[in-house]
């Protein structure tokens, strides 16, 4: 169906572009709805986690763990692209034409962009400075969340998220039990708006097809299939690692992560996928609920190794366009950078994702301009291999830290021959049913009789307030009454 709904949108795009740009639209009201619930629920599902993995034997080591191999995931994926990109040297090959033509793409882009200086360098620095402290560590959690701070947030919930922890279990349990239902109202919302996920699929086929330049995609195309199958290289190797670390045989791994696989590649949003991912990882796959809960809202934000991969290939292809060569201090910067840009593009989508590229060209000194243009053309491409490839990398995060803890699997504790108890039903004769039907009209009845009799009463003169005629005749005998 999402096959489908790609190919009809990118022939509606070629054809009607205004009704690919009303389809945009209805994909961008499911883009928004999913960003809605995203924060709120990366912090109750902090503190929810964090209660559950602080209670787990070893806590600090594995929180500790966590920190440790989420930020080696993202430098790992960072150096693979890096060296993927030195081999490959995607952009070394464009013809003149081609060259010249992204030229022209990126000097139409920059022409009449003018920088003002308004204040002096020292104000201006110590202004960012400020500035960067704050999202690090926000002085007021409500501005953290009505701004959009992912960092700053994370921060702030995983304070309130330990010290929520460390109260009593006597005082912490109503606590536990409204969290516990904010948290699966969120997931109810995200279940229920990913059925949108054919309509967005569509819009963004269209909008794609009525807007895309098609020498733009062919001067780019040896960076688009660079990408995309090195993308989905590691995505069949974080695939065949959380199998080898599972009790699964691997046609079970493959259909319990088919789901947020799918939602993943098609939502274009990294955070639609985290309901799903949960009950695969959980509840299906049997790790430990407490670090999963905790560790993937998290890590669909912070953890972007697709991103990593993103800005070390896009570093290597500006490079080779402009005709930079790359020695290993620049291939180590591009790794760093890659690195930095993929933290730094936290919470972030499209524009910003691409604008976060401007950490490892600067290191470089090569032109941003070229980034922002060029690379936003084929984003649409690169978002879903992106956030595919974040998806799974959480997941093996959650097979390394999840190391000796047991299974939580319904089917891991109990056998085939337990008897599952059978859901409570009611059954109604046909007398105990008419009974039923007559009792509620009666009822129905008397309430309407009991609210014609309340109406009447406080309508009648002298009852609650002096009636109409009543009134009158104060006025009328008393004119200095200016009331």
């Amino acid at each position: 169906m999402l096959l489908l709904c790609l190919l009809a949108g990118a022939a509606v795009g070629s054809a009607a572009p205004e009704v690919a740009e009303l389809a945009f639209v209805l994909g961008q009201v499911y883009l928004a709805l999913i960003n809605m619930v995203a924060i709120p629920l990366m912090v109750v599902a902090t503190f929810f986690g964090l209660r559950q993995t602080l209670a787990l034997p070893q806590p600090a080591r594995r929180s500790f763990m966590i920190v440790v191999l989420a930020v080696g995931l993202v430098f790992a994926s960072a150096l693979l692209g890096t060296i993927f990109g030195y081999v490959t040297d995607p952009g070394s090959s464009l013809s003149v034409a081609n060259r010249a033509y992204l030229g022209s793409v990126v000097l139409s882009s920059a022409a009449g962009n003018t920088e003002l200086s308004l204040f002096d360098i020292d104000t201006q620095n110590t202004a960012s400075a400020v500035h960067a402290w704050g999202t690090f560590l926000p002085d007021n959690f409500f501005k953290a969340l009505a701004l959009g701070q992912p960092l700053g947030i994370l921060i702030c919930a995983i304070l309130f998220g330990l010290a929520f922890a460390s109260m009593g279990k006597t005082r912490s349990n109503v606590l536990m039990g409204i969290f516990e239902a904010i948290y699966r109202t969120f997931e109810t919302i995200i279940s229920r708006v990913n059925l949108l996920i054919p309509v967005l699929v569509f819009g963004l086929a269209a909008h794609f097809a009525a807007s895309a330049d098609g020498q733009v995609l062919r001067s780019m195309s040896s960076f688009i299939a660079t990408f995309v199958g090195l993308s989905l290289l590691l995505a069949t190797f974080a695939t065949v690692l959380v199998w080898r670390n599972s009790a699964a045989p691997l046609l079970t791994v493959l259909s319990c992560l088919k789901t947020p696989a799918l939602i993943s590649l098609t939502s274009a949003s990294s955070t639609a996928g985290v309901p799903d991912t949960i009950r695969a990882m959980s509840a299906k796959l049997g790790y430990s609920r407490g670090i999963v809960e905790l560790v993937v809202p998290a890590a669909s934000i912070f953890v972007r190794a697709g991103s990593a991969v993103y800005f070390a290939l896009l570093a290597v292809f500006v490079a080779n366009i402009y005709g930079h060569a790359l020695d290993g201090t620049g291939l180590m910067l591009i790794c760093l950078g890659a690195t930095m840009s993929a933290f730094a593009s936290a919470g972030t989508s499209s524009f910003a994702v691409v604008a976060s590229g401007s950490v490892v060209l600067s290191l470089l000194n090569l032109p941003v301009e070229a980034a922002l243009a060029l690379f936003l053309a084929i984003d649409l491409i690169c978002e879903a291999p992106r956030n595919l490839l974040s998806t799974l990398c959480c997941c093996v995060l959650i097979v390394l830290v999840c190391q000796g803890l047991p299974s939580e699997r319904t089917d891991a504790k109990q056998g085939d021959d337990v008897e599952v108890a059978a859901p409570v039903q009611f059954s109604f004769t046909r007398t105990s049913a008419s009974l039923a039907v007559i009792c509620c009209i009666v009822l129905a009845s008397l309430i309407v009789v009991v609210g014609i009799g309340v109406g009447q009463r406080a309508g009648s003169p002298g009852v609650g307030r002096p009636s109409a005629a009543l009134s009158g005749e104060l006025l009328v005998d008393n004119p200095l009454n200016t009331k």
